[in-house]
């Protein structure tokens, strides 16, 4: 069933989604397992507070209150016997008792000023002191180090001090408790994280052969692993890649034989043209010219440059290697690089000719061209200016279709196909890249070539 919510909520909703929620598969899994998880643990802890923790705690106290309150009894109605009571309550109650006149009040209690108190362990002692001795004066210190609890009940008539082991009154089961909930909770968090850290990695390694592939980057290591459902997409992606590949070889040997059977008439007509004389003979021999180079130029455009097998490709270098081919050029050519920029893993020749064709492009129609590259941790740039008369906005995306041509521009003496664009078109989007053309701040045209690294 598929809730609908007001616009407003709904909006907000993917707001926060947006913000809030981690962007990888790995951190969002691991939200779903650590909040439940800090939640329990929060729920059980309160709940053993409220619960166990309490209950015992305040019948303990209540208990050694009881103890102490018993003693000072005795002590007052038979003062005569305090050694005989005073080993009694340390053999069977664990209470070391001593006794202060008015006068050592204040002299016991500057002894063990020093000592600290915590409410978490003596919390419970303290409330049953003042609701067991609600007309005297009661204080309660606890020795950390020694583990020892020193109780003063203060009455009109005498000082009681009372020394005590804490485990009288606070129950080390917590920390028992809370190591076992700590401990179990590390053990899962460990273990989802190593399960999660393969489910994804499977994933991440599908994607990236997936990316591979589409670049022109055959991994012939990768193989299924992972969930099911991961290995049966993983499987499906295999068995699309072979029939793909297997399309591409049939089509690829299909335009050769294509290629051959028509390089041989021409061949032909351009042995009966040299026959000729006259201007007859060069329109013949230029019309031959002209189909010869079409037919390069579509079965260039229709290969995709196939059979060639990636590599990693020093971009500035193949950049400075085709403005090379254009130095004596009557153009001014400028060039500007990026110290930091990386080689990409592609097809050399393929990219060499994309680039080729937008610059020698920028050179037919300009007479400054200016030649950028930059990169960032994502993607390279590649950047061609001219200062020629540029493409009108709404033929730019035109210019990228097959055998599309600008009026202005196809003539016999250009010897424009339109195929050039396309071809460089093709070539990026294999690579993962993206081509756009802009106003260029020259007055011309701006290429602008994007290639994720």
């Amino acid at each position: 069933m598929h809730i609908t919510f007001p616009s407003g909520l709904d909006n907000l909703t993917r707001y926060l989604k947006l913000k809030l929620l981690p962007k990888r598969l790995f951190f969002r899994t691991m939200l779903l397992i650590f909040i439940p998880l800090i939640v329990v643990q929060i729920v059980s802890i309160v709940a053993f507070f409220d619960g166990t923790w309490g209950r015992v705690g305040y019948r303990l106290a209540n208990n050694l209150t009881s103890d102490m309150a018993m003693v000072m009894d005795m002590i007052t109605k038979s003062p005569n016997y305090l050694p005989y009571i005073k080993k009694t309550a340390k053999d069977n109650l664990d209470l070391d008792v001593t006794v202060f006149l008015a006068k050592e009040k204040h002299q016991a209690v500057n002894n063990v000023i020093i000592k600290t108190k915590n409410e978490l362990v003596t919390g419970f002692l303290e409330q049953n002191l003042k609701k067991k001795f609600p007309a005297d004066l009661t204080s309660v210190y606890w020795n950390r180090e020694s583990s020892l609890l020193t109780v003063f009940i203060d009455t009109p008539e005498r000082l009681f001090k009372f020394v005590t082991s804490s485990k009288n009154i606070f129950s080390t089961s917590i920390f028992g408790f809370v190591a076992w909930m700590v401990g179990t909770s590390i053990l899962l968090f460990l273990v989802a994280v190593a399960f999660l850290r393969i489910q994804v990695r499977s994933i991440a390694d599908l994607a990236k052969a997936a990316e591979d592939f589409g670049k022109g980057i055959d991994d012939k290591n990768f193989k299924p692993y992972g969930s099911s459902e991961v290995r049966t997409a993983a499987l499906a992606f295999i068995k699309m890649k072979e029939r793909i590949q297997r399309q591409i070889n049939e089509r690829t040997q299909m335009l050769a034989g294509v290629s051959h059977d028509l390089r041989t008439p021409l061949t032909r007509m351009k042995l009966q043209a040299t026959m000729l004389s006259g201007q007859d003979k060069e329109d013949m021999l230029a019309d031959i010219a002209e189909m010869e180079k079409m037919l390069e130029g579509y079965l260039s455009f229709v290969s995709g440059e196939g059979g060639e097998r990636a590599s990693f490709v020093d971009m500035n270098e193949l950049i400075l290697s085709v403005l090379n081919k254009y130095r004596t050029k009557d153009a001014f050519i400028r060039y500007k690089t990026n110290d930091q920029v990386s080689a990409i893993q592609g097809r050399e020749q393929a990219l060499k000719r994309a680039l080729t064709n937008v610059i020698s492009n920028a050179l037919k129609y300009g007479k400054t061209v200016a030649v950028a590259l930059e990169s960032n941790e994502r993607q390279l740039e590649i950047t061609v200016d001219d200062d020629g008369p540029g493409i009108p906005e709404d033929k730019r995306e035109d210019v990228f279709k097959a055998f599309y041509r600008l009026e202005e521009s196809r003539n016999k003496e250009t010897g424009g196909i339109g195929l050039g664009l396309a071809i460089t078109k093709d070539v990026i989007a294999s690579h993962g890249g993206k081509i756009a053309l802009q106003d260029s701040p020259l007055g011309g045209l701006r290429v602008l070539i994007s290639i994720p690294l």
